[in-house]
């Protein structure tokens, strides 16, 4: 199995079209498959993947980003087979242009936010006012415009009465992994993420109520212009059968 991580959408489609056109032997004999993630999904899915292709013969290739990113690229014309959004609108959006088969869309999770903190900052964070001390100079989100967990983020932040004190700490990753990074390193001293990559060494993190903010919904499709499409769906339903259930639920994903 591959993963691709944040590149640049040129490059992205640079190596997915090169490893999609790779020799059979290059693929391990298998049907080879491309997906767009959600950066949310870094760990569960690429253990969902290890899964199926250990269960399935198959290989997969995995592209993770910010899910507005990928829904362009996608519309673009990348060579995805599925798509695996963070956000349910952006799949709608895709099944309405054409470009996700409708039959093929699939929830299979609803995400969870929480308020994490750089361990070495000598801050904690046990709340979202606590955001407001003076030690906290930069709070890290995803960038809200095009990913889900950042626009949860700036819900949440609202919902507790603290955006407009806090915007100006605000520092944007281009996914939900780069805004983890950014506190990792102590770029940011805290920030809000996905608790389905939150489980790093650097970074302590305390539950946002979800009341806070609109569910975050997910989503999964196969990309109409697949070549594969029955592996495709294949993958899917693996991903929402009982072993990738239990991963998903064990990186913190509320499951339908």
């Amino acid at each position: 199995m591959r993963f691709l991580g944040n590149l640049p959408y040129t490059l992205i489609v640079a190596v997915i079209f090169f490893l999609f056109c790779a020799t059979p032997a290059l693929a391990g004999g298998g049907k080879r498959l491309t997906i767009a993630a959600a950066s949310d999904l870094t760990f569960a899915l690429k253990e969902i993947a290890l899964g199926f292709e250990k269960d399935m013969g198959d290989t997969v290739v995995i592209s993770f980003g910010s899910s507005g990113i990928l829904a362009r690229q996608i519309e673009s014309g990348a060579p995805f087979d599925v798509f695996f959004s963070a956000d349910m609108r952006y799949m709608d959006g895709l099944e309405k242009s054409g470009h996700i088969m409708p039959a093929t869309v699939t929830h299979y999770a609803r995400g969870v936010i929480v308020l994490a903190v750089n361990r070495r900052s000598g801050e904690e964070a046990v709340g979202l006012k606590y955001l407001l001390r003076p030690g906290i100079k930069k709070i890290a989100i995803a960038n809200p415009a095009h990913a889900p967990y950042g626009k949860a983020a700036v819900e949440a932040l609202k919902g507790a009465g603290v955006f407009e004190a806090v915007k100006e700490k605000l520092v944007y990753g281009e996914n939900i992994r780069q805004a983890l990074q950014f506190i990792q390193t102590g770029d940011a001293q805290a920030g809000v993420v996905a608790l389905s990559i939150a489980s790093v060494p650097e970074v302590s993190y305390t539950p946002i109520d979800p009341s806070l903010h609109n569910p975050i919904d997910q989503a999964a499709g196969v990309v109409k212009s697949t070549k594969e499409p029955e592996a495709a769906l294949a993958f899917i339903r693996y991903a929402v059968g009982d072993k990738g259930r239990a991963i998903f639920e064990k990186y913190g994903f509320i499951v339908p």
